[in-house]
């Protein structure tokens, strides 16, 4: 059943940072990039390691393993070893908490 599921109150998470939730055994991070957030799957599409723990460089995620770069607004692959891309999730502030929806945009 798809569901909202929160992640953690809008202040915890400042522009730059990042927050890991676990949603029905997928991890998702959720990125505050300049007040405005978006969510994608926390697994490198080339090697299936976590992206979350690597270097933010303005909306792009840099994969601590091999340095493949997504884009965290659109979970597009945008450098190689990673040609696939990540997916990527809705994401709301409702009542000062922010959301992820569990299920991935089409």
């Amino acid at each position: 059943m798809s569901t909202w599921v929160d992640v953690a109150p809008a202040g915890e998470v400042p522009p730059g940072e990042r927050r890991v939730v676990n949603v029905d055994d997928t991890l998702i991070a959720v990125f505050n990039i300049d007040g405005e957030y978006f969510a994608i799957e926390d697994l490198c599409t080339h090697d299936g390691a976590p992206l979350a723990g690597g270097v933010l460089d303005r909306d792009q995620i840099i994969c601590p393993r091999h340095g493949a770069r997504f884009c965290v607004k659109t979970g597009a692959a945008l450098t190689p070893p990673a040609y696939e891309p990540v997916s990527r999730y809705p994401v709301r502030v409702q009542a000062g908490v922010i959301q992820v929806y569990s299920d991935p945009v089409a």
